[in-house]
């Protein structure tokens, strides 16, 4: 069975969970470093997806459908 990508919102909060969790302190240790390894991998995910949307939004595509950083003007 092919296994379906979170959405961001669902991995932000289930990062907010792991890290309630976590912050409690009255879990097992064994759980507290599985919920330590899976926080820093959906940690990571999380970076990595809004660095895909912000490099999405700085984006042109121009007219030969080639990409360009987006330059807007500062004021």
């Amino acid at each position: 069975m092919e296994k379906k990508e979170k959405k961001f919102e669902e991995k932000i909060t289930e990062l907010e969970t792991l890290v309630k969790s976590l912050e409690n302190g009255d879990i097992e240790l064994d759980k507290a470093i599985d919920s330590f390894t899976k926080a820093t991998k959906l940690a990571s995910e999380c970076d990595q997806d809004l660095k895909n949307a912000e490099k999405a939004l700085t984006s042109i595509v121009n007219e030969d459908g080639s990409l360009s950083e987006f330059k807007g003007e500062v004021e």
